[in-house]
Formats: structure tokens, sequence, C-alpha cells
């Protein structure tokens, strides 16, 4: 018997990217114009990654009020500038670098391009992680789950924080650990690989939740979502044709591209190719299989960061360009790290707007996906088996 979706089992995916993570705002934003002011989040699970876990931690915090955490994203990306995240200006940058150049053996230091720590400040100013427990015992939150890689026993590790009946899971690679979300596990989701330092939890080291996930999706299945829907912060491109050896900065923008989206595409090629062959299996039969169907629908940028990002070179720290440059990054860069480390709020605003506008291109697929009408929620019902 068809009945309304059950919307405790739907689920926000909101992968890393840096800088990127702006143009999830956006997306957003739209969505919550199809909702009442008063309206609570329309997917009770969140789950992140790197920028996209501190993303869904705000969301989280404000639970029971979607627009008033989308209007305090909001308001945080379009203030943004760099050295609200990492030390960006030329004196303070040289002494870190110098610092880690003395203190390179010295297991305390772990090593870094870049001192994070005005990001942590910020966060502990502007995130009431209090009120997320708050928010699942009045059942406007399922779980909140933050991904972060562990150096120690490589895998991905999801720290979630939950409703009591969550159980944690083991799989090759990837588990989940029940937390009380903290700013540590924020800034070790967050933390890109050489770029910002590692972060310690439990006397374990961890990294960007993106190094080690080869099933992104895991985690909102395991927490029983099914329906998820991703803002991919994957940037579409067309790169020039290389005559020379690739510089640092390119290979290295090269490194983060693959590492936030290709487990992620994989993943979604996966759950297609599952729906297909369940759709195969007769309904009475479903019952003895231990897989489900699992319903997606992806959000990604239209046009290309990295031009965007390049656009907005200028507005960096003079600190941060000069450091780029002797990586190869400059305003005539190829490379994609600019726009993974540019946080100046010209690029943030105008990725939040990209977001906006291709999420209002795709209105009707949102509403269709979200079970809305002109005039809010409908009472379209769906089936267990839509794909």
């Amino acid at each position: 018997m068809n009945s309304k979706p059950d919307h405790g089992q739907w689920a926000l995916q909101l992968s890393g990217g840096g800088g990127r993570a702006a143009y999830q705002i956006g997306v957003l934003k739209a969505i919550a114009n199809f909702y009442p002011r008063n309206h609570g989040l329309p997917f009770p699970i969140l789950c992140g990654t790197s920028a996209g876990a501190i993303n869904a931690t705000t969301l989280a915090c404000y639970a029971g009020a979607f627009h008033k955490g989308v209007r305090k994203l909001e308001w945080i990306w379009r203030n943004f500038t760099s050295s609200k995240v990492y030390h960006a200006q030329l004196w303070p940058l040289g002494r870190y670098l110098l610092h880690q150049v003395l203190h390179r053996k010295d297991p305390q230091q772990p090593p870094s391009l870049l001192n994070n720590a005005p990001l942590q400040t910020l966060l502990e100013q502007v995130l009431p992680l209090e009120k997320i427990d708050r928010h699942i015992d009045a059942g406007r939150l399922k779980a909140l789950t933050v991904a972060a890689s562990s150096y120690h026993h490589p895998c991905c590790v999801n720290f979630f924080q939950g409703q009591p009946n969550l159980a944690p899971w083991q799989r090759f690679r990837r588990r989940g650990v029940a937390a009380s979300i903290g700013i540590h596990h924020l800034m070790a989701s967050a933390a890109i690989p050489l770029v910002f330092p590692s972060v310690a939890i439990d006397g374990e080291h961890y990294g960007d939740g993106a190094v080690h996930q080869l099933s992104p999706l895991s985690a909102p299945i395991h927490l029983g979502a099914d329906r998820i829907f991703i803002i991919n912060l994957e940037s579409p491109g067309n790169p020039a044709p290389q005559h020379n050896p690739p510089n640092s900065g390119l290979i290295t923008g090269h490194l983060l591209d693959a590492v936030f989206s290709d487990a992620l595409n994989s993943d979604l090629e996966r759950i297609a190719r599952i729906n297909a062959s369940l759709a195969l299996i007769p309904p009475e039969r479903r019952v003895m299989q231990p897989l489900k169907t699992v319903e997606t629908m992806t959000i990604k940028p239209s046009k290309n960061l990295d031009a965007i990002a390049l656009r907005h070179y200028g507005s960096l720290p003079r600190g941060v360009r000069s450091l780029l440059k002797v990586i190869g990054v400059d305003d005539q860069s190829e490379s994609s790290l600019l726009s993974y480390l540019m946080f100046e709020a010209g690029y943030c605003q105008e990725l939040i707007e990209l977001g906006f506008n291709d999420a209002n291109d795709k209105q009707r697929q949102l509403k269709l996906f979200f079970d809305l009408d002109d005039h809010g929620p409908s009472s379209r019902a769906r089936s267990a088996s839509s794909t």
C-alpha cells in the first residue's frame, strides 16, 4: 500500500571542497524558499565532509528553523575572508612556515602549508553545538554525521550524533562511531592533507574526510536514509592541452579534484546499478534482499569554479599570492587549487549566486524530489520502490 513518505528517512549529503562550499549555500537558499518561514529541516539526516561538514553542522544547530540556519550560513560565507580561515598575511604566514621547517621532526607539530587556527576561532564563535542534542530529543533531527580520515588506521570514520537507536557500523575502510560532535571533529574533517594540520581525536590523528571516503553515501544509508539529496562541488571544465610537465600547483589541484569528486561519482553509479537490479525483482521477493532502493538527486555547479576563482585572484592577501606563486599558481594558472583555497567575499558571493540560480533552474525537479507543490509540501504519495 502506498503512503506518504517518511521524511525521517531523507538525507542531505554535502561534499567537501574548501571555498567551493559557498556554492552549497546558494542551493540551500533556493530550497528554503519552497518552505514556510517557520519550517524545520526537510532532511533530518545531515551528512558532511570537509567544508560540507561545517555547513551540515550549522544546519543541525538550527534544525528547528531551516530558513534561520540557511541565513546564518549565508551571512558567514558572504562575509568571509581567507584570514578568517587561515593566517594569510605575509609575516604570520612566513613565521608559521619557518616554524614548520625548524620543528619538522617534532611529532607534536603536524606538517602543513597553512595554519587554520582562525577557522577554529570562528567556529567556536558562531556554532551553538549544544543545540544539536535538543533538536535530536525534540525529533527535529535524526542524525548528524561528520566524516574524517584516520591516518593511524587508514579508513574513513563517520562520527555521528543522533537518536539513541542508531548503531555504529564497520565496513571495509569505513566505520561509524557515535560521538558528541565538537569543533575538533569539524577541524579534522576539513584538514586538507598537507594544506592544513591534522587533528588528534582520542589518540588518533585525522585529516580531511574525503581522503579515505571510498563510499561517501554509505553513512546516510547506514543511518536509515532512503532518499538522499547531494550537493556536489565538482566543477565543469574545459582543460587546455598540456605541452609542458605539470607544476606542483597543477598536480595538487588535480589530486584535490580526484579526492573530492571521484568516490562520490562512483557511489552514485553504484546506487543506480543497485536500483536497476532491484527493479527487476518482484516486490514480494524483495524482503529476502539485504539491499534497498535509494533515491538520489544531485546538483553541481554549471560553471567552471576555477575560472571564477581566477577572476578573484587579486583579492587574495599578498602573503597567500606569494606562497602560491612558489608552487606555480598565479593569475594565469590552470590549477584548481585556487578554487579550494579562495575564501574571499567576492568569490564566495558569486558562488552563492551560482548555486541559487542552478537550483532555481531545476526548480521543477527539486519540487518533485521533495514532494512539494506550489503551496508547500504536497500529499503526493510515492511507493517504497520509486527510483
